[in-house]
Order: structure tokens, then C-alpha cells, then sequence
């Protein structure tokens, strides 16, 4: 067991944890493909635990269980990306722009500023069922070893899926992470530019599944993930 917070700069909502960064501390315990589940909203600031019972990972707070992670089988092949040229033009039509429900979230927030969050406006490709953008990594995002961590790619696998499923912000309810499958495929180097994309699966009553994909500006698939989305009411 160990130790471990979510810095309020790494929020989703504005009191909990981004819930991809929330899923890849956990899910970098395990190689490979793995699935997390999120039980509740991931604390900010808070001392968290990181242990293996049975073989799962379970994130804790006290005795308070936050999430699992277990490992899993990631079968998904991702469609054919947008080209670089399209992911940056993506970005002039991210809906996140007129309404947004949590403008300071890590991943997606409009109200963060550049080096702080990741920026990640993902809009419609033209002709395609798809979202993108194009991602550049910060230093700050960057493992000894000169490559992307693992909590930060499934960060950026995280809510681009959301704006994949086109659901209108609604004053009533949001959509928060309940379980995110994922896999880094290759180490991601931030030398380079990336690109971001994301598709709706289905919706099911308040249940809507979307997947996304991380690949180079010429098209090679880095990592990719699943993801089952929840609509709670206020």
C-alpha cells in the first residue's frame, strides 16, 4: 500500500477529481489493459490509499472505497483517424466553447489556461462520426523517461468521449465517469504532435458508452479506451 492525493489542479468537477486522472492512478498499476470503476467522486487534496487486495486495485480514502481497478481485455479497434489538418480545424467547433458544465476541469475546461490544463477541445470532424483535436504535451506531463505518464493519457482519453456522445448541457443533470477501460498501446512521447479523437457507441436510459483513441499525426494508434458515462440528476 501507498500513499497518494489529487491536487486540486487535476479536478473534473469543481470539488472532485478529473475522473480520467482519477481512473489512470489506478490503472497504471496494472500493465496493460485495465478496467477502473469510480464508486464515488475522487477527493481533492485528500490523503488517498493505493493497495491490491485479490487482484485489484482499490483506491481508498480512509476506509471509504473511491475505486477498483482490475485487469481487463481491450479489444476495441479504433477507426480510421483525422488527419492533423482536420483535428486542429475540429477545434473551432467544440461545443465546450458556449456551454460548458465544469469550465475549470483539467482535460476539457475552457476557463483553464495554457500549461495548466490540457485544453483538449475536442469539436465534430467534418463528414466523420467523430470528435477530435490535435494535443501537444506540456514537459510538466512527462515521466523521467522523456515519455507522457499514464495518469495524463488516460486524462486525455477521458472527456473527449464525453463531447463524442453531443449531449446538450442540461441545468438539471450532468454525466460523470463510472467506468473507463483503457490502454496505453505505446509509449507516448511529447515530441510530436497528437491527435485526440472520440465516438459515440450507444445510450442506454442513463447510461452512455463512447470510446476514444490517441494516435501520431500520421495516423499510428498510441492508446485507447472505453468509457460508460452516468447521468445523475443535481
Amino acid at each position: 500500500m501507498f500513499t497518494t492525493s489529487i491536487a486540486r489542479r487535476f479536478c473534473g468537477p469543481p470539488q472532485s477529481g478529473n475522473g480520467g486522472y482519477s481512473c489512470g492512478l489506478l490503472g497504471k498499476q496494472i500493465d496493460g489493459a485495465s478496467t477502473v470503476r469510480l464508486h464515488v467522486p475522487p477527493p481533492l487534496d485528500s490523503d488517498l490509499s493505493i493497495s491490491q487486495v485479490n487482484g485489484s486495485w482499490l483506491l481508498q480514502q480512509g476506509t471509504q472505497l473511491i475505486g477498483t481497478a482490475i485487469p481487463a481485455q481491450l479489444d476495441m479497434v479504433a477507426p480510421s483517424p483525422p488527419s492533423l489538418e482536420q483535428a486542429r480545424e475540429a477545434r473551432k467547433t467544440y461545443t465546450g466553447y458556449g456551454e460548458h458544465s465544469f469550465p475549470q476541469c483539467f482535460v476539457c475546461g475552457t476557463g483553464r489556461e495554457p500549461g495548466d490544463g490540457l485544453r483538449l477541445f475536442t469539436g465534430k470532424v467534418s463528414g466523420r462520426e467523430l470528435v477530435a483535436c490535435d494535443w501537444q504535451p506540456q514537459a510538466d506531463l512527462l515521466d523521467s523517461s522523456g515519455h507522457v505518464k499514464h495518469e495524463f493519457v488516460w486524462s486525455a482519453l477521458d472527456c473527449p468521449s464525453y463531447f463524442a456522445l453531443d449531449i446538450p448541457v442540461d441545468p438539471n443533470a450532468v454525466c460523470l465517469l463510472g467506468e473507463m477501460t483503457a490502454c496505453v498501446d505505446k509509449s507516448i512521447s511529447a515530441d510530436q504532435p497528437l491527435i485526440i479523437y472520440a465516438w459515440k457507441r450507444f445510450i442506454d436510459g442513463r447510461k452512455h458508452y463512447s470510446a476514444a483513441a490517441l494516435c501520431t499525426a500520421e495516423g499510428e494508434v498510441l492508446a485507447r479506451a472505453e468509457h460508460l458515462w452516468i447521468q445523475v440528476k443535481k
